[in-house]
């Protein structure tokens, strides 16, 4: 007769395992693991979720005019988000707070980033993808960043490869960026298809850009017979004589056997214009870190120090700046272009004010002018300029104004860190939305800064050097844009300000300055993985205060025979 109290044993299940494990005794036991457990477990929570029950979180998300609430659980978030495991499980104030905001990120695109912590599960779709890996990489969320580059893997075409190639390196998406080289040289001749359409739709306004195009595809990858073709059939190279003078000296190495090797396809060279020393420079070299070698091209207009420069589509830009000497002493609002195919300089429209020491960096294609002086005024204010109307216009300005500051781009928004308002040298940071027009204010960092570089490497900003009212600096720190917090880095081995700093291939470099020793001409290497400063060349002549960015190397045939040595003097 069975008890009335016994209970059925339950049936087997395939969730259910059983692994038999002898015991020191002689007898065994059995380690049961049930395989849906985690998966039941996290269902169960999307209900609390859903009913709004046990929920220890609201998350404010705004964008724009829009703001919306999310009842959360924080264990669930970072769970799956080392972004938010270091908010709630650190010294932050987020850690105990029963709410959160989060700016300047699409409520939809959070949403469905919290129903993936959820359930696991993500909906990728043409309209969003962007917006989505850019909130998954900001939000460190590895899979879901994984699903939307896998996404735009499988939607590459001719016609956006390009755009999607540049974007997943300024993100840093390596793998994305890898896929998409990989698409344009095994389909080059439609690629570049596709970018000769896109200049005939507005021959006048992007002729200019041809050359960079061209160089995005890898030029010399094509086939001497579809590279002939064009030369005697696009209408697109009859206008832009420069770009066509370009494909006859690669279809003349072709038919030479003197292509280069493949390594030497689309090189990137390091650009220092202009700088002071004793008076202001009107010089310009290129540094090849590949070769070692220091390229002479041509002058700008007029001398210039204290200018900011950047790269976009290809070509170089210098804002700002001043001419000093001991004839003169003029602030420029000059907005300057080379063309590394032609090795020519040209005018574009000046700005709305001069700037000396201006701060510089590139969001979503415009460049943007950030503070400087003109006399002994200080500006707070923020100009850009649009490439595609050739304008300049004023954005929201700085919380205070900072000559010799910081500047550099990272994830679509504006970073500005230290410099100096004419009284008070900075240690504050605050960065700009685009597309809300608003700044907000950062952790400070640990050390005051004036006249140091700032650059954005894997989503890291790295403050170098500057001067603190006392002294020219070697130290370095790093900011953690996920955390909201700063951290010492090696430090160079020379102290400098009004430097050059540049990122070339994930490396940093960082170019002259001045110390109480001089005017410096010594170059360094900065290897983020390394944590570690090396010495790789100096300049043909020290300076500070000169503009300095990375772009295309020249066209071969806009240069003088040039003697290059090993030491790096041209």
């Amino acid at each position: 007769m069975q008890c009335p109290m016994r209970k059925k044993r339950p049936t087997c299940d395939s969730d259910f395992t059983a692994i038999a494990v002898p015991s020191m005794h002689g007898s065994g036991y059995l380690d049961y693991t049930v395989e849906t457990h985690a998966s039941r477990s996290f269902k169960v929570m999307e209900e609390f979720r859903q009913q709004e029950m046990l929920c220890d979180l609201v998350l404010h998300v705004t964008y724009k005019d829009k703001s919306v609430d999310f009842k959360v659980h924080k264990v669930v978030l970072a769970s799956c988000s080392p972004y938010f495991r270091a908010m709630f499980t650190s010294s932050f104030r987020e850690c105990y707070a029963p709410e959160v905001t989060l700016r300047d990120v699409c409520p939809q695109v959070v949403g469905r980033l919290i129903d993936f912590a959820y359930t696991s599960h993500i909906t990728v779709g043409e309209k969003f993808v962007l917006h989505l890996l850019l909130a998954a990489m900001r939000f460190q969320m590895e899979d879901v960043a994984k699903a939307c580059c896998d996404f735009l893997i499988k939607q590459l075409v001719p016609s956006n490869v390009i755009g999607i190639a540049r974007f997943a390196e300024d993100i840093g998406c390596t793998e994305l960026h890898q896929r998409s080289r990989e698409f344009i040289n095994t389909h080059f001749n439609e690629v570049y298809k596709a970018c000769t359409d896109w200049v005939r739709w507005d021959m006048e306004g992007r002729s200019q850009y041809l050359h960079a195009l061209l160089n995005a595809v890898h030029i010399y990858a094509l086939p001497p017979k579809f590279l002939k073709n064009q030369l005697l059939s696009c209408p697109i190279l009859s206008k832009a004589n420069s770009c066509k003078d370009f494909l006859s000296k690669i279809f003349q190495d072709m038919t030479l056997r003197k292509l280069p090797p493949a390594p030497n396809r689309g090189t990137q060279l390091i650009y220092v214009a202009g700088g002071y020393q004793e008076h202001s420079l009107a010089s310009m070299e290129a540094y090849d870190p590949r070769r070692n070698v220091w390229l002479k091209l041509a002058d700008m207009g007029s001398p210039c120090s204290g200018l900011g420069a950047c790269a976009l589509f290809g070509l170089l830009y210098t804002v700002g700046g001043r001419n000093l000497s001991l004839q003169t002493n003029m602030e420029s609002s000059a907005l300057c272009c080379y063309n590394p195919m032609t090795n020519q300089w040209s005018q574009r429209v000046s700005l709305n004010v001069p700037r000396n020491r201006v701060g510089v960096g590139v969001v979503d294609g415009c460049i943007y002018a950030v503070g400087g002086s003109q006399g002994s005024t200080h500006h707070s204010t923020v100009e850009r300029w649009d490439p595609e109307s050739n304008r300049w216009s004023f954005v929201c300005p700085m919380s205070v104004a900072r000559l010799g500051a910081g500047v550099t781009a990272c994830g679509g928004a504006l970073y500005v860190v230290g410099g100096y308002d004419g009284q008070t040298r900075w240690n504050t940071a605050e960065k700009y939305q685009p597309d809300t027009n608003t700044w907000h204010q950062l952790a400070p960092m640990n050390t005051i800064r004036s006249g140091l570089g700032l650059v954005c490497v894997n989503s890291y900003l790295y403050a170098i050097g500057g001067y603190d009212g006392r002294s020219q600096l070697c130290s370095v720190e790093r900011y953690n844009i996920a955390r909201n917090l700063w951290e010492p880095r090696a430090s160079m081995q020379s102290c400098r300000s009004a430097h050059g700093v540049t990122v070339h291939q994930g490396r940093i470099f960082v170019l002259g300055g001045f110390n109480q020793q001089g005017f410096l001409s010594s170059v360094e290497c900065y290897s983020p993985e390394k944590n570690e400063w090396t010495c790789v060349t100096n300049m043909p002549v020290g300076r500070s205060g000169m503009g300095v960015a990375v772009t295309m190397e020249p066209c071969p045939g806009s240069l003088p025979e040039l003697e290059e040595d090993e030491d790096g003097a041209a």
